[in-house]
């Protein structure tokens, strides 16, 4: 049994007439009959009884008839629930990100999209960066976020937005004076650090090693779980941190915070995908609005036909 001989049935049923049923249709008359034909056969039961010119349906027809249009009534709710979501009527994003990706670029965008498709429901989950790549690769995020590069064979890794990191401490916080940090002065100041597997962390350790220092060379007074973490802590004086500019800016403007003006390596945030999961119209029109709000003037876009697969 098929839908089109569904559609045939409650057509010729609804009219008694096979030709008005066929002309409806836009079929011929074989067709229509062959269809009629194919489900008595098929079921060995009579749908029709065929008096003089006419026809009407017989007991089981008109039982049939019920569920046939349940069905085709069925069938055209799954159909309007495609194109619903191709259109991006309804749907879902599960999202997951890094810190500072998640708490602070990420939002402005998910808001902007779900002022343009507020029938897509967007989740986000926070972790760091090796926790987030976990995520996508198991299927319970569609997208990741992140703030460091990933080797993994079975994402793709895009870049898509840059970020600026800034060495910052309280105003009353004892520090080197002049205009240049040197190897001495780093290794004399207290640190506030991220986790090991952040992002931060990992390009902290790459600055210092750049300055020929290793972590085991630094006084850490505190490790923290967040950025927010950080921040506060630092803003309470218990030494230096390297945080992201979105983490910090806010604090700098305020006066809590000030900036070393050391100089650091930018860093890019980047899109993981799962190289085996098709790129659904959701995830394209988010990674428009991404190139469309999150590149920085003259940045090669990264509309979602160029992940790397």
């Amino acid at each position: 049994m098929t839908l089109e001989q569904l559609r045939v049935f409650v057509a010729v049923a609804e009219r008694e007439h096979v030709t008005r049923a066929a002309i409806d249709l836009n079929l011929t008359q074989s067709a229509t009959s062959a269809a009629i034909a194919a489900l008595e056969a098929r079921y060995a039961i009579k749908l029709f009884d065929r008096i003089g010119r006419r026809i009407e349906l017989t007991q089981a027809g008109r039982l049939f008839l019920v569920e046939a249009r349940a069905v085709l009534a069925r069938a055209a709710a799954a159909e309007t629930v495609l194109d619903d979501i191709a259109g991006l009527k309804r749907g879902s994003l599960r999202l997951a990100a890094s810190q500072t990706v998640g708490n602070y670029w990420l939002p402005p965008l998910m808001h902007r999209y779900r002022a343009s498709y507020p029938g897509v429901a967007l989740a986000l989950t926070i972790g760091n960066t090796e926790t987030v790549a976990d995520t996508v690769r198991e299927g319970v995020a569609d997208l990741g976020f992140v703030e460091g590069p990933v080797d993994d064979q079975a994402l793709s890794v895009t870049p898509v937005a840059e970020d600026e990191m800034v060495l910052v401490v309280k105003p009353t916080v004892s520090r080197p004076k002049g205009s240049a940090l040197s190897k001495a002065d780093l290794k004399a100041m207290r640190w506030v650090f991220r986790e090991p597997g952040s992002a931060t962390r990992a390009l902290f350790e790459k600055a210092m090693a750049k300055a020929g220092l290793r972590v085991s060379d630094i006084n850490m007074v505190l490790e923290l779980p967040s950025n927010e973490a950080v921040r506060a802590a630092v803003e309470d004086g218990a030494g230096a941190a390297v945080l992201s500019k979105l983490v910090v800016a806010a604090s700098i403007e305020a006066g809590s915070l000030i900036d070393l003006n050391f100089i650091l390596p930018k860093r890019q945030f980047f899109a993981l995908h799962h190289r085996d999961r098709s790129i659904t119209q959701a995830e394209r029109e988010l990674f428009k609005l991404v190139d469309a709000f999150a590149q920085p003037p003259g940045r090669r876009s990264t509309h979602p036909t160029r992940i790397r697969h």
